[in-house]
């Protein structure tokens, strides 16, 4: 059975887009951030990694914020 990861969208007034992956350990996280990069078509301002990203083996709890480029 798969587990359960959990992404979290906040869309600012400015434009600008937080992304925040839960239940995952790891770095497999970033594979699935850099896939909502591409389609918002965004350029990556800042990481933040939680504690997670270190844990094996498959993701991680971390932020991004986006900004689109168009």
């Amino acid at each position: 059975m798969r587990e359960l990861h959990e992404i979290e969208v906040s869309i600012a007034s400015n434009g600008d887009v937080r992304v925040e992956v839960r239940g995952m350990t790891g770095p497999g996280c970033l594979d699935v951030t850099r896939e909502m990069e591409a389609l918002l078509g965004a350029v990556v301002l800042e990481r933040e990694h939680s504690h997670e990203f270190d844990l094996q083996p498959d993701g991680d709890a971390q932020t991004d914020w986006l900004r689109g480029r168009g």
